[in-house]
């Protein structure tokens, strides 16, 4: 059992979703709920792996792993970032930009 040529499935969010009233249009709400889920879990995956790889050179690289694997620990930490699934539910654009904290002397 392969994947069949030339299938193509739509991976985008639904058109007729309103993030303003979320509630009008429910199939909409789903299909926007399922986008997100399926979005997350891609994220999820690719730290996954990345971990993998950072793992693997850890393994190879011994003590010069600090040099040799800098790169793949910022990619790590990068694809980490946001991607839980944390107790807020909302939409990533619906979050507001992110507050640094600001030192007081």
């Amino acid at each position: 059992m392969g994947r069949r040529k030339g299938v193509d499935f739509d991976e985008s969010p639904p058109d007729d979703f309103d993030p303003s009233n979320p509630y009008k249009d429910p199939v909409a709400m789903l299909e926007m709920r399922e986008h997100v889920v399926r979005e997350k879990w891609i994220e999820i995956e690719k730290a996954k792996i990345l971990r993998e790889k950072l793992r693997w050179c850890y393994r190879i690289e011994g003590v010069n792993h600090l040099q040799k694997c800098r790169h793949l620990v910022q990619q790590y930490l990068d694809s980490t970032r946001g991607i839980g699934w944390g107790k807020d539910g909302r939409h990533p654009s619906l979050h507001g930009p992110k507050v640094e904290a600001v030192e007081s002397n």
